[in-house]
């Protein structure tokens, strides 16, 4: 499709915005008036930069408050048309955007609007202009697709259609249903932004919490699904008002537009491949990569760093099974969990080292086809990155995460031990005596700056595959930290994304130290957090202590066993409960950084990440 974005979805001047746009690979853009009114030069300059940037200007937005208005007024606005229609000619943008009126002076006639939009389409003929009428959210008279479609259909103009946006059509939650019975020539332009789902005046959640598809909670893919099957050929476009995205760099920003748009299509071609045939060609990325758990999780490090960190994973109860053939990087195991620390000097790994601290710098997560997984990743726009290796070790296929971490792609093939027994010389894998029966790893938790969150949500659900839960605020005594999860079908790769909404809080002073986004919890499973955490403290573990004051109150929400309730007591575990069952979780100390270690223990199908609980360790590592 031929793939548009509006300049206001973008921070910088307009020059910067549209050099962003056009490296990140798309094909147009949506003028956005203001963005024209404040740029240094005319419209024929800004239509030679377009051009040598080889994009086109699509759309001239926005034109409000024209129909259905008095006639004094009216007459006012048609002149206002032909100044905006001077400017389209002199920089080549095909098409004007009306959107529904607002204006307290409006007059709830449709044949009225109808016959005035008649007039300015009639207007914009007479230049070869094409005019599409919005309905505005908020719009005073006209706020649904329907409506707008009806007047589009009174006003019965060829040089006027309909404009469809998925967020003003979703936020009201109108059914889109109907949009396929429209016919498809009538539909001039396609918008489409996400959202979260916020309980707030429609009109301040347009303009500041929209975001691209794949990073909110609207089902915008249905809403696109049903556009195409109108026979729709038109722009896909993005139109995105949000506070966050105004100051962030917008080269990221215009990279996860377009990949927002590749999954977008992605999906929707999906749903509709077995129902009919498209007019038009949609993106046809490889598929998913079916994950079936996290391999392994390496940690960067100095020679010095490298001992304090064995030191650490001992008492943990890891062994060191290995070291590498070719690199100064040792391997420790607990059940299936592996941990790779990195002290080779100008490795990747190092860098990170040298630029944050101690930090993890690599996932490995283990798939079926790890080059099916990273053809997906880069035909999504994640850049591949492959390490050196030295003679008969393995190249495992890796991409770069949002933030700069790796993510690894372990073959399913190799089995336990194949990877590791390509790049390392293995030791005696005997238990040892500190064993503390963790076995699995449950999940990581990412503390990432407050513009990293929607980057991440839309990468692990177009890249990864990986689908996200609801979004929670958790109390820090220092202020609140947003908090999202995001996993497989198959629950087998879990990650948490984790946001400081203060610059007081102890995820943001991880941050400040990792650099804006890391890894900074480790979640590991074991079958009895009782007898692992007595045998962690055996080890030398330390763990955040817990308020008396928890335990009093959590047994007047929960009904427990006394004795269980005892036993968490003292051994400082908390607890939490779903319909589906239990979780039991105990947290270590922080180490370097600010990184810590979480042991978990899920009875039945408890599906969470015990968050309720996260206030009373962070309150508690407020208090040391």
């Amino acid at each position: 499709m031929h793939r548009s974005i509006a300049t206001v979805s973008l921070s910088g001047t307009l020059r910067q915005k549209l050099e962003a746009i056009a490296a990140a690979g798309f094909d147009g853009i949506e003028l956005f008036e203001a963005d024209f009114i404040n740029f240094k030069g005319t419209a024929t300059e800004l239509r030679g930069i377009v051009a040598d940037l080889g994009l086109s200007i699509d759309l001239y937005q926005p034109f409000r408050d024209f129909e259905g208005m008095p006639e004094a007024q009216f007459l006012r606005s048609l002149e206002r048309a032909e100044r905006k229609f001077d400017l389209m000619e002199a920089m080549g943008a095909p098409m004007m955007l009306c959107c529904s009126n607002t204006s307290p002076l409006s007059i709830d006639d449709p044949a009225r609007a109808a016959a005035q939009l008649h007039e300015l389409a009639e207007r914009a003929a007479r230049r070869n202009l094409r005019v599409g009428f919005e309905a505005l959210a908020w719009g005073r008279h006209t706020s649904l697709y329907g409506q707008a479609w009806n007047i589009v259909k009174q006003a019965d103009h060829p040089h006027l259609g309909l404009i469809l946006d998925s967020f003003h059509t979703l936020s009201l939650k109108d059914d889109p249903a109907g949009i396929a019975d429209i016919p498809g020539e009538k539909i001039f332009f396609l918008q489409m932004a996400d959202a979260p789902l916020l309980a707030m005046d429609v009109l301040q959640w347009a303009r500041h919490h929209r975001s691209f598809p794949g990073q909110g909670d609207f089902d915008v893919v249905g809403f696109f699904e049903q556009v195409l099957r109108t026979g729709y050929t038109g722009p896909l476009s993005l139109e995105i008002f949000n506070d966050i995205f105004r100051e962030t760099p917008n080269r990221r920003t215009a990279v996860d537009a377009m990949r927002s748009l590749l999954y977008l299509e992605s999906e929707a071609r999906q749903r509709l491949a077995a129902v009919q045939p498209q007019r038009v060609e949609l993106f046809n990325p490889p598929p998913v990569a079916a994950l079936s758990g996290l391999s392994f999780i390496e940690f960067a490090a100095d020679e010095a760093s490298a001992l304090t960190l064995d030191t650490l994973v001992r008492q943990l109860g890891f062994r060191r099974i290995g070291r590498h053939r070719s690199k100064a990087v040792t391997l420790y195991r607990q059940g299936e969990i592996n941990f790779i620390v990195n002290a080779q000097p100008d490795s990747f790994a190092r860098g990170r080292f040298e630029a944050h601290g101690t930090s993890v710098c690599a996932l490995g997560v283990r798939c079926a086809d790890p080059l099916a997984a990273v053809g997906r990743a880069t035909a999504m726009r994640s850049k591949r990155h492959d390490s050196p290796v030295g003679p008969n070790e393995l190249r495992v296929p890796a991409v770069v995460a949002p933030g700069g971490n790796l993510i690894h792609f372990v073959p399913e093939a190799l089995g336990a031990n194949g990877l590791y027994e390509a790049d390392f010389i293995l030791e005696d894998e005997a238990p040892e005596a500190n064993d503390a029966g963790l076995a699995q790893i449950d999940h990581v938790a990412l503390g990432l700056a407050v513009d990293q969150l929607d980057t991440w949500v839309l990468f692990t659900r177009a890249v990864l595959g990986l689908e996200a839960g609801e979004s929670l605020e958790l109390a820090d005594p220092f202020g609140l930290i947003r908090s999202r999860g995001v996993a497989n079908a198959g629950r087998s790769v879990r990650l948490v994304l984790n946001v400081s909404l203060s610059q007081r809080t102890r995820t943001a002073r991880t941050l400040s130290v990792t650099g804006g986004g890391a890894v900074h919890h480790i979640a590991l499973r074991c079958d009895d957090i009782f007898e692992a955490a007595a045998r962690l403290r055996a080890n030398g573990t330390r763990f955040v202590p817990i308020s008396d004051n928890y335990y009093d109150d959590l047994a007047t929400r929960i009904d427990l066993a006394p004795e269980l309730l005892a036993r968490m007591r003292a051994a400082g575990v908390l607890f939490d409960r779903s319909p589906a069952g239990d979780y039991l979780h105990i947290y270590t100390e922080s180490f370097e950084g600010g990184l810590f270690f979480e042991v978990a223990q899920r009875v039945g199908a408890y599906d969470a990440y015990g968050a309720l609980n996260a206030p009373a360790r962070m309150a508690s590592q407020a208090q040391d």
